[in-house]
């Protein structure tokens, strides 16, 4: 991730085997990680089972929130690919219960045909 779009707070894709291994506590058996983005310290993972959104707290980071969604709860989403001039994409999600979609941005760079494809396979066999 560049330092222009670590500051934008853009999302760019990370390594899934270094993910793991942070979410052993909330991995449950069977669960496994197919993709990873990283938002400056924050991530958002998607497993075989729900999204992950994990909020990095704190001056050493070692405060964590851990908001699970999982497939089923999620009525809707949009993806907004980057354009020309423009520096970012955008994933929007609904989760039933809540009244305003959970905003993402992501770098240009990021490969958003995999995980729309992931989050679709997921929403639609839900």
């Amino acid at each position: 991730m560049s330092l222009l779009h670590g500051l934008l707070g853009n999302a760019s894709e990370k390594e899934v085997g270094s993910v793991e291994k942070d979410l052993a506590m909330i991995i449950s058996d069977g669960e496994s990680v197919q993709k990873a983005y990283k938002l400056i310290r924050d991530l958002i993972i998607l497993t075989n089972k729900r999204l992950i959104y994990v909020d990095v707290q704190g001056i050493t980071g070692k405060k964590r929130e851990y908001h699970s969604i999982p497939y089923t709860k999620i009525t809707q989403f949009s993806v907004e690919t980057a354009g020309h001039l423009d520096l970012d994409a955008e994933l929007k999600i609904w989760v039933a219960g809540m009244s305003a979609p959970r905003e993402i941005q992501f770098s240009r760079s990021a490969n958003l045909t995999d995980l729309v494809k992931v989050l679709s396979y997921h929403v639609l066999n839900a």
